[in-house]
């Protein structure tokens, strides 16, 4: 682990050149440390792929006094120390019909898949969140399974309806929101995902782990989901 200064009050904590589930599962380990430690003079504190940027309250502490504490704070995780961690269990039901998986044609051609193969194929995993960003509410999943991976679109969408499930290389995610994007879509989920009581302000956090669930047209619209 390295830990580097990035402005007048924040640093970030790189744990890894690559990203992989024991790396996402430490960040979470270490998320929950730096929290329950450094609380009281943490202004925001942003877990990613394989670092965590955090920033300190200015007011109530100095930058090489904050860089002290997270480094002393640091050098106390161990990964053996995680061995009892057990991810958060989401399932998401998601309707992959035709007028809502907006690309299901693109990515059968790509991939050489029936749209059906494709679903249980996208259902039959279970996600680790890796990162959360972009949009709140927005969290990067992997890995999906190299037979599905399917690259951006090269012209992205202006809007991309809420609830919409894409998916981006071997990534797959949801649009918490309607907004811009460029990510295939193959279904829509009628759940909300922003949540404001959390202080990320979504339904997932660092490291849980994600199922998606296959439903009929009937169950999605019964659910509030919107075609």
């Amino acid at each position: 682990m390295q830990v580097k200064l990035v402005n007048e009050n924040s640093l970030i904590i790189y744990f890894a050149d690559a990203v992989s589930i024991e790396t996402a599962d430490f960040i979470n380990y270490a998320y929950r440390r730096l929290n329950e430690a450094l609380g009281d003079v943490i202004e925001s504190i942003i877990p990613s792929y394989t670092s965590i940027l955090v920033s300190c309250n200015s007011r109530k502490i100095g930058l090489q006094h904050f860089l002290r504490r997270v480094n002393a704070l640091v050098n106390t995780l161990h990964a053996n120390d995680i061995t009892d961690f057990k991810p958060q269990q989401i399932e998401l039901p998601v309707y992959y019909g035709e007028e809502v998986a907006l690309d299901h044609q693109d990515i059968s051609q790509h991939t050489g898949l029936a749209f059906s193969e494709i679903v249980k194929l996208h259902t039959s995993e279970a996600y680790r969140v890796f990162a959360i960003g972009f949009a709140p509410g927005f969290a990067f999943l992997g890995n999906v399974s190299d037979k599905i991976a399917m690259p951006r679109k090269k012209s992205p969408r202006t809007a991309v309806p809420k609830g919409s499930v894409g998916i981006a290389d071997r990534q797959t995610a949801v649009y918490p929101n309607q907004s811009p994007g460029g990510w295939q879509v193959i279904g829509r989920t009628p759940i909300e995902l922003i949540d404001i009581t959390t202080a990320n302000l979504s339904k997932f956090s660092m490291g849980d782990q994600v199922k998606f669930k296959a439903i009929d047209k009937q169950t999605f619209l019964d659910m509030g989901g919107i075609l």
